[in-house]
């Protein structure tokens, strides 16, 4: 039997790209559901994720009272996930930065014996469209920092294409988890590693949004770097 599958996208001012991204998600799986977490976007997100649901009972939505972070959005997706009995839940964008065609692929990982799928852009066959030198440069240096700071051989840890087993989910502590901003796809692939589960990842090719507006700011990139830090001296300390 395929696998309960349930896509989390947070959101916040996605209205332009969000019917598109689900519909571009069903199909690619049709057998899935998708949990939209929307944080009280004022341009009417929230409500168009709801004229969704009301067309399709694949389709559920979140509704949190502010903008409380792409971490924090992701861990109440994960526990929505674990209460409702899914066997796989995904991290997505919903800029269309992420291409549901590789759905497919991360779920024949999971068939294969992995707790953690990763969308890697830094490895044979991924790569990113569309971004400027200065992105390249804080995406790579990111990603490379982590790696030598924490010591782990993952080639792109700071994607936010990923999808984790209910094993996974249930395995990493997930209420420990602290970071909320661009260092929580670090801290939880971190996390997998430290417990020993089998990482893994297949190629992508990441697109930039063609609308709206990054949610990266450097605010969010400062956290980062504090954070990596962190984690080292909490698994040297043996917390993770």
């Amino acid at each position: 039997m395929a696998p309960r599958t349930l896509v989390i996208t947070p959101t916040y001012n996605e209205r332009d790209n969000l019917a598109e991204f689900v519909s571009s998600v069903l199909a690619a799986v049709p057998d899935a559901h998708v949990l939209v977490v929307d944080d009280a976007s004022p341009d009417g997100t929230g409500a168009l994720g709801d004229e969704l649901a009301a067309r399709d009972g694949r389709v559920r939505v979140l509704h949190r009272p502010a903008k409380l972070g792409l971490g924090t959005a992701y861990l109440e997706g994960f526990q929505r996930a674990l209460d409702g009995g899914y066997d796989v839940a995904f991290e997505m964008d919903a800029d269309l930065s992420h291409d549901p065609g590789y759905l497919p692929a991360f779920l024949d990982a999971v068939a294969r014996g992995a707790d953690v799928v990763l969308g890697s852009r830094n490895m044979p066959g991924g790569g990113v469209e569309g971004w400027g030198l200065g992105r390249h440069v804080l995406s790579k240096g990111g990603s490379l920092y982590a790696r030598t700071i924490l010591g782990v051989g993952v080639r792109d840890l700071t994607t936010g294409y990923k999808a984790f087993t209910r094993r996974a989910l249930l395995s990493l502590d997930l209420g420990s988890v602290r970071s909320n901003g661009y260092a929580f796809q670090i801290e939880t692939t971190y996390r997998a590693l430290r417990k020993g589960l089998r990482v893994v990842e297949v190629p992508i090719v990441f697109v930039d949004r063609r609308a709206g507006h990054s949610k990266m700011s450097r605010r969010i990139f400062a956290e980062a770097i504090v954070e990596v830090f962190r984690l080292r001296i909490d698994a040297a300390l043996g917390r993770i």
